[in-house]
């Protein structure tokens, strides 16, 4: 991952210099936006999945930017490599707490910037197998998600600090100053050999598992000293993606947000609540943003529950994502032994006992019509197939009024919790006294509420539409 602020520079980069190129559109292979609808329906019900930044950097455990933030060679950062052995690695263990926190699919980083790859690929002996651990450990997590019903995604870096071919930029850990340093310090590397190389890494990463439900790559950033799409090959890589796995979904990290529908599938903001749902030239287009839970990727020791979002925090997350019609991929960072720490799971399990009994408001669920107003302290979903209206009670209202639904009137049938399916009577709009009927909301509906708070971090309000 990056720092968001890298993020949004590439952005405006691409908007900037790519889409001056007027490269023609559809290139990469010929897909209907139908079809295009129907291979994301999946993803787009889901609304919800899990993000794994796992790797050697969980050793030295201050995050998986460890390598570039501290300007360690190869040859320091070997030390990790050489003692990488998680004992207590138990995917099925992951799966389990992944599929009971109410999360539909996963991402796994396949191999991070550092280069070291979770997978036995025949390119590189930086790789699982030739640690301590000795085995695959990609093959291990496919084999566990899948068999808890999850669907299968695969992170891979773009970056590589390890590879001797990819030529030191701005990013890497033994970057420099000057046009001529960086010069020098090229002079006998080729990134015509390091794509080749990436190629190879991720078309076995498409051809060993089996099918592979999304590909996350990540990340081009243009400019002096940085790279871009041509430097990584991204329109070939694609298209092999494309030829290989036709299902797969990809996303927009790759730097062809330039092509229309073929290049990238979803967009991805990062640590960012979107203020509304991302168009591309006035279309909606599908979203997912990934979040952290204690603000750093990798596994990082030194965090503690002041560093934590809580419960409500992270549900509000979710929430919010699918009120503007988009999902989210919580983040874990597994220790050097295997584990998730206890923070994480206590975060998946407090997430999961509210799934539990609010799943309804989340899965096939997208942002509310325009007709429907958001009531006070709210947040609202919406599933168009059940034409039902799910609201999220961020803070719970004084009962005695009756909750006010602005301009709700003639438009619900019925009203209920969504975690016990209790009814809330419809009453008529609240009075002050000696104010008779003047100026009374003729439009409102009214509903009582329990004097005391459902006992759930978020109650949620379903409402059977007329």
């Amino acid at each position: 991952m990056y720092r968001t602020i890298l993020f949004l520079t590439s952005l405006v980069v691409v908007g900037q210099s790519t889409l001056s190129q007027s490269i023609p559109k559809n290139l990469i292979w010929n897909e209907t936006p139908d079809q295009r609808t129907k291979r994301l329906t999946w993803w787009v019900d889901a609304r919800f999945g899990m993000f794994i930044h796992w790797g050697i950097y969980a050793l030295p455990a201050r995050n998986e930017w460890v390598k570039n933030e501290e300007r360690l060679t190869d040859k320091e950062y070997q030390k990790y490599f050489d003692r990488f052995n998680p004992d207590m690695y138990n995917p099925r263990d992951w799966a389990k707490m992944a599929k009971n926190a109410g999360m539909k699919y996963a991402v796994i980083t396949t191999k991070h910037h550092d280069g070291f790859c979770l997978f036995n690929s025949e390119y590189t002996n930086f790789n699982a197998t030739k640690t301590p651990y000795g085995k695959d450990l990609l093959k291990e997590w496919v084999d566990a998600f899948r068999a808890e019903g999850l669907r299968i995604g695969f992170y891979y870096s773009l970056i590589d600090w390890h590879h001797p071919e990819f030529t030191i930029d701005s990013l890497h850990p033994q970057r420099v100053i000057t046009k001529e340093e960086y010069d020098n310090l090229n002079r006998k590397r080729n990134m015509a050999i390091y794509r080749e190389y990436q190629k190879n890494q991720v078309r076995e990463l498409l051809t060993k598992y089996g099918q592979i439900d999304i590909l996350w790559l990540d990340y081009q950033y243009p400019g002096r000293f940085g790279k871009d799409r041509n430097d990584f090959g991204s329109i070939e890589l694609i298209k092999m993606v494309r030829e290989l796995q036709p299902g797969i979904i990809v996303n927009d990290r790759a730097g062809l947000r330039d092509y229309s529908r073929d290049g990238w599938d979803f967009t991805t903001p990062e640590q960012l609540s979107v203020l509304s749902w991302p168009e591309k030239e006035g279309e909606k287009v599908p979203w997912e943003t990934c979040q952290t839970i204690s603000g750093k990727w990798g596994y990082t020791r030194d965090l503690n529950i002041t560093n934590t979002k809580d419960c409500k925090q992270l549900l509000f997350l979710l929430i919010e994502s699918v009120s503007k019609g988009g999902n989210l991929l919580l983040n874990v960072g597994p220790t050097g032994r295997g584990s998730f720490d206890y923070l994480t799971q206590e975060s998946l399990e407090k997430i999961g006992n509210w799934m539990k009994y609010h799943s309804r408001s989340i899965y096939n669920c997208t942002q509310a019509p325009d007709s429907f107003e958001v009531p006070e302290n709210s947040l609202l979903t919406y599933n168009p197939d059940t034409k039902r209206l799910y609201i999220h009670l961020l803070a719970y209202p004084v009962p005695t009024k009756g909750f006010r639904l602005p301009g709700y009137k003639g438009k619900v049938k019925y009203a209920q919790l969504l975690n016990d399916a209790s009814e809330l009577q419809m009453i008529p709009p609240y009075k002050h006294p000696g104010q008779g009927d003047k100026g009374l909301p003729v439009n409102d509906l009214y509903l009582r509420l329990p004097i005391n708070k459902p006992n759930v971090e978020i109650p949620v309000i379903e409402l059977i539409l007329n």
